[in-house]
């Protein structure tokens, strides 16, 4: 039988209203600063401002990698022995504000990481880095391709299935853990990413 929540309060029969407030899918008060970050990227590869560009790629890649970590090793395994009810109440508040953070960190870390690859010459097949950095490339874009085509979507589908009238908490269960397991597969790739990025600093 599917479980159906409706925030915290007891399963509601099906056509009961719901007096819940809208989740807000693109949290407003968070678009300055999602835009000031992608502002501050653009400027930075226009003037080809290189400390500029390297804070932005150690920012954003730091940010991600924490994210993924922390979301997949640590938030994961507590997800998964709460209630339906307690992970619709956390999806509520935590979800809305990874649809701005992850394509924003993910943005900062690809378009400021190739600048500097370019900027430093390691985008030259004569580079000693040059192979580092195509296995970097192959890492960062499977990565990439994760985030934004696995955990975004999933995030998303999480919050629209949570503003419905009679949220399908199963349904909800599953895309949490979908979107938990898949942070954590990012996360242990960046790992390999943090190698080949101090193994490119110090050649």
């Amino acid at each position: 039988m599917t479980d159906t929540v409706q925030g915290v309060a007891p399963t509601p029969t099906v056509g009961q209203s719901s007096d819940r407030p809208k989740i807000q899918i693109v949290p407003l008060k968070g678009l300055p600063f999602a835009a000031a970050a992608v502002v501050f990227v653009v400027v930075a590869i226009a003037g080809n401002w290189q400390w500029a560009l390297m804070f932005a790629h150690v920012a954003g890649g730091g940010l991600w990698t924490g994210i993924d970590l922390f979301v997949g090793l640590v938030l994961g395994p507590i997800l998964g022995h709460l209630s339906i009810p307690a992970r619709a109440e956390f999806s509520a508040k935590f979800m809305p504000k990874m649809v701005l953070i992850m394509p924003t960190v993910v943005m900062m870390t690809l378009a400021s990481g190739f600048q500097v690859a370019r900027k430093l010459g390691n985008l030259y097949a004569t580079s000693p880095n040059h192979s580092w950095l195509i296995a970097s490339f192959c890492v960062v874009g499977v990565m990439a391709v994760i985030a934004l085509g696995i955990l975004e979507p999933a995030n998303i589908a999480v919050l629209f299935e949570m503003n419905k009238p009679v949220p399908n908490g199963e349904l909800i269960g599953r895309l949490m853990k979908r979107f938990i397991y898949t942070a954590g597969i990012t996360g242990l790739m960046q790992v390999a990413t943090l190698i080949i990025m101090t193994r490119v600093a110090t050649q």
